[in-house]
C-alpha cells in the first residue's frame, strides 16, 4: 500500500506555548522569530502563532552518535 504524502496538520501554538515546548523564555522565541530561526505567523494585528511541526523539524542533533 502506498504511503500518504499528505502533510501533517499544523500544530499552532502561541509564543508562550512554544517557549514552554522548547524550555526557553517567550523573549527567546520572539528573538528566534526575529532572526529567522523560527517562522511566526500573524493572525490579525497582534496574534502571532508558531507551527510546532516546524519547530520540531528545525531541531538538529549534535554530539554523541549524531
Amino acid at each position: 500500500m502506498a504511503k500518504s504524502t499528505l502533510p501533517s496538520p499544523r500544530r499552532w501554538a502561541s509564543i508562550q506555548q512554544t517557549a514552554d515546548h522548547l524550555g526557553v523564555t517567550s523573549r527567546t522565541v520572539r528573538s528566534m522569530i526575529a532572526d529567522g530561526r523560527l517562522r511566526g505567523y500573524r493572525n490579525g494585528h497582534k496574534v502571532i502563532r508558531v507551527d510546532l511541526n516546524e519547530v520540531d523539524a528545525s531541531m538538529t542533533p549534535f554530539g554523541g552518535a549524531a
